[in-house]
């Protein structure tokens, strides 16, 4: 399975983060401990959503949306 995975950055509410992975309890720590250049600013972050996705390329579609304008509307207003 590939996860589709929301994250929300405790120290600044207003910062939300959207990402792709295999094992999204690893990631998560790596987003913790700073190890992601683009999140590291932000953190600690918690798990807002993730989605369950058999194939990589349907993930990598879904990540795409959600990161998009009309996904990034959606994500928060039915996610966040």
């Amino acid at each position: 399975m590939h996860y589709v995975y929301l994250l929300r950055s405790i120290s600044r509410a207003d910062k939300t983060y959207v990402g792709l992975t295999v094992d999204f309890t690893n990631r998560l720590a790596q987003h913790n401990a700073g190890e992601v250049p683009s999140t590291s600013r932000f953190r600690p972050w918690t798990l807002i959503a993730y989605i369950a996705v058999p194939s990589q390329e349907k993930a990598m579609e879904l990540e795409r949306y959600l990161k998009s304008g009309s996904g990034h509307a959606f994500a928060h207003r039915h996610l966040w």
